[in-house]
């Protein structure tokens, strides 16, 4: 494989278009190309082959045919790069596929899987109608901050004796990107009222963990009581 893309000494350039060339004339869909784009391609190839040899010759090597010689270069990069961007892109395309061609081989970018653990919230405080609650990574309790491979936290509750099963039944409070969070209930949930909170981690593709076990806890002016 060229070590750029295309070459930069001309050289290796009349080389490496000559490959690039034939392997897309040969069988132009099989890197998601036109045969009229690889014909197109094809005499601009030999156009900047011809105009490199009178150039490079010293019998016609003057100003007007290096001039020449570097309008057919500008034009047949100008091709590389657009058909070589198609190859690149198109979906067909393997990595062996491209280093025949000469091209740089895609990195393949290792997918995130969905959160494996399941966060533990534990209520620090609950002034007026605020809860302030702290997220903790189940798998490892002394780790601060998020678990590696996740990017946030989503947080939901619940007013009411007992936790519902189902996660549709509880309030979305939102999404954070930190382990601390205040979770403010409106002025109809009354005073001592039991109050629930449920979670769960999310990667950066939105893909979400299992939800963690409910917790609760009772807003002030009533008795209070922990239980999870």
């Amino acid at each position: 494989m060229a070590a750029s893309f295309p070459p930069d000494r001309e050289a290796d350039l009349v080389t490496f278009s000559a490959n690039f060339g034939a392997k897309i004339n040969a069988t132009p869909v099989l890197f998601g190309l036109s045969a009229a784009q690889a014909t197109a391609y094809g005499l601009l190839q030999v156009a900047f082959v011809n105009a490199y040899n009178i150039g490079q010759a010293d019998a016609t090597r003057s100003p007007m045919n290096l001039s020449l010689k570097n309008q057919a270069k500008h034009n047949l990069i100008a091709s590389l790069r657009l058909l070589g961007g198609i190859v690149q892109r198109f979906p067909a395309t393997t990595n062996a596929m491209r280093l025949d061609l000469g091209l740089p081989q895609r990195m393949q970018r290792a997918s995130i899987p969905a959160p494996s653990g399941i966060p533990f919230i534990e209520v620090k405080s609950v002034s007026g109608r605020t809860a302030s609650l702290r997220l903790i990574d189940g798998a490892n309790p002394t780790r601060r901050g998020l678990p590696s491979g996740v990017s946030g936290v989503s947080i939901f509750s619940f007013v009411g004796a007992t936790a519902p099963a189902d996660l549709s039944d509880w309030k979305f409070e939102g999404n954070a990107g930190r382990t601390k969070l205040n979770v403010v209930f409106p002025p109809t949930v009354t005073s001592g009222a039991t109050v629930w909170f449920t979670a769960y981690w999310f990667n950066p593709r939105k893909q979400n963990g299992t939800a963690s076990i409910p917790i609760s806890t009772n807003l002030p002016g009533g008795s209070v009581s922990m239980a999870a």
